[in-house]
C-alpha cells in the first residue's frame, strides 16, 4: 500500500506539473513566436518559378493578450523575412472576453500597414471579423468594419474574388474565399438561408486564364472541394487546435473522415493551415505556439521546419 507520505508528495507533485503547465500555456502567447517554413513543389506550380509567401493569420487583437506592441513584433519580424507577398488570413478582431481592452480597428489596421513587400499585402475576412460587428449580423448584410480599416490603410481585401499578380514576367493569381461562418450569430435576428458568405465556384470563375491559383481561405474546410486547379490553399481559423499533443489537435474535430487541423495537407492541391498568432474563447496555447508562415514555392520540397 502507498503511505501518506508518499501518496501526499504524488498529489502534490501533479499539482507542481498541473500548475507550472497552466502558467506556461497562459504564458505562451503572449512570449513565443515561432517561423515555420515550407519548401513546396505543387504540381500545378512551374518548378522554375520561386515565390516566398508570408503567411499571417488570427491576430485576434486585444489587450493584454496581443497588444499593439506585439502585433509591431509581428509585423517587423515578418518583414524582415523579405518575402514577395504577404498574406492575412482573417480573424482580426478579438475572439475572446477575458482582456483588458478590445483594440479598436483602426488601431491594429494602423499597425498592418507597417507590413512591406514588393508584391504587397492581401488580406480575407474571418468568422469573428464578422460576427464582431452587431449591425451587419442584424442586417444580414453590409460591410464589416474589420474590411473597412483595413481598405483604409491601403490593404485589400477579397471577399470572392481574384486579383492577376506577376513576378519577373511570370503571371499567377491570388483569390480570396467569403467567409465560410460569417452569418452564423445573424441567426438569433432572422432565419438566414445560409451562414457563408463564400462562393468558391464565382471566385475561381474570376480566373481567366491558365496561370496557377493561390487561394486564401479562413476556415480550412472547404478543401475538400477546392479542384485541382488551385496549386495552393493558405488557412487558419483552427490555431492549431490551440492544444496540440503529440501531434494531435484535440478541440478539432474530425470533418468527412479528416481532421483539417495544423500543418501541410495533400488533397487535391497543396494546403497549409497556419497555427495562427492569437487565441479564441481562452487566452491559452500548448503545443501550437504564435507562430507566422513562410511558404516558397516552386523551390525543392516538400520541406518543412
Amino acid at each position: 500500500m502507498i503511505s501518506r507520505r508518499h501518496f501526499f508528495r504524488s498529489v502534490g507533485g501533479l499539482t507542481a506539473a498541473a500548475a507550472s503547465t497552466a502558467a506556461y500555456g497562459v504564458s505562451e502567447p503572449v512570449v513565443r513566436l515561432a517561423l515555420t517554413r515550407y519548401d513546396l513543389s505543387p504540381r500545378q506550380w512551374p518548378a522554375n518559378f520561386p515565390l516566398r509567401i508570408a503567411a499571417l493569420a488570427d491576430i485576434h487583437a486585444c489587450d493584454p493578450w496581443m497588444s499593439l506592441d506585439r502585433i509591431a513584433e509581428i509585423v517587423d519580424r515578418t518583414n524582415a523575412l523579405k518575402p514577395d507577398i504577404i498574406v492575412l488570413l482573417g480573424d482580426y478582431v478579438a475572439g475572446l472576453r477575458h482582456v483588458t481592452r478590445f483594440i479598436p480597428a483602426s488601431e491594429w489596421a494602423g499597425v498592418l500597414a507597417g507590413l512591406k513587400a514588393p508584391l504587397g499585402i492581401h488580406a480575407v475576412l474571418g468568422n469573428h471579423d464578422y460576427w464582431d460587428d452587431k449591425t451587419v449580423q442584424r442586417q444580414g448584410q453590409g460591410v464589416p468594419v474589420a474590411r473597412r480599416a483595413l481598405e483604409r490603410a491601403g490593404i485589400p481585401v477579397y471577399e470572392n474574388d481574384a486579383v492577376r499578380l506577376t513576378k519577373g514576367g511570370r503571371p499567377f493569381w491570388l483569390a480570396g474565399l467569403g467567409d465560410q461562418l460569417a452569418y452564423m450569430p445573424a441567426r438569433r435576428y432572422r432565419q438566414i438561408a445560409r451562414i457563408g458568405a463564400d462562393d468558391l465556384g464565382a471566385t475561381l470563375d474570376k480566373v481567366t486564364d491558365d496561370a496557377p491559383v493561390i487561394l486564401l481561405a479562413h476556415e480550412p474546410d472547404i478543401a475538400r472541394r477546392v479542384p485541382s486547379r488551385v496549386a495552393l490553399q493558405l488557412s487558419g481559423h483552427t490555431h492549431g487546435g490551440q492544444v496540440r499533443l503529440l501531434g494531435w489537435s484535440p478541440a478539432v474535430p474530425v470533418k468527412h473522415g479528416m481532421r483539417l487541423a495544423y500543418g501541410h495537407l495533400k488533397l487535391k492541391c497543396d494546403v497549409i493551415v497556419s497555427g495562427g498568432l492569437g487565441c479564441s474563447i481562452m487566452p491559452f496555447r500548448l503545443g501550437v505556439p504564435p507562430e507566422i508562415v513562410q511558404v516558397t514555392l516552386g523551390g525543392k520540397g516538400p520541406l518543412v521546419s
